[in-house]
């Protein structure tokens, strides 16, 4: 049996100090209470930064200006197949704030000498994005 890959839209907030914005998954969803991105599944038709755009403005409330792809991944989580497309966005207007009761917190992307993101106020972070951290680290560091 062929499980369906779903695609989801995944925007990296980039503030001007160079901290990224994490949102905790709501209660009700699955993975609830780990940190991720936020963003959510491609509509029929839509393009990676129009879904990122929708998804973006319903869960915390912000119009964003231009996207940047920076990373394509799949992942396989028990609940469902995953194509993610990390997108990074570094200008956006309103006032944020998680309109599905969700947390969202800016963080720096600090590393423990065991290579681990420094991050004891966004812990976990969900399986498919902590390995890519260091990789994005890197990229802001340019």
């Amino acid at each position: 049996m062929t499980t369906k890959i779903i695609d989801v839209a995944v925007g990296v907030l980039i503030h001007s100090n160079n901290e990224v914005l994490f949102a905790q998954r709501p209660e009700g969803k699955p993975m609830a209470g780990y940190w991720e991105f936020p963003g959510g599944k491609l509509e029929l038709g839509e393009s990676v930064h129009d879904a990122l755009a929708r998804e973006l403005h319903e869960e915390i409330g912000v119009d964003i200006g231009a996207s940047e792809h920076w990373r394509m991944i799949e992942h396989v989580y028990p609940h469902a197949h995953v194509r993610l497309h990390f997108q990074i966005i570094r200008a956006w207007m309103g006032d944020m704030h998680g309109k599905e009761n969700q947390a969202l917190h800016w963080q720096a992307l600090r590393f423990n000498p065991d290579g681990r993101l420094y991050a004891p106020d966004t812990q976990p972070i969900l399986p498919a994005t902590e390995p890519l951290l260091p990789e994005l680290a890197d990229f802001l560091a340019r």
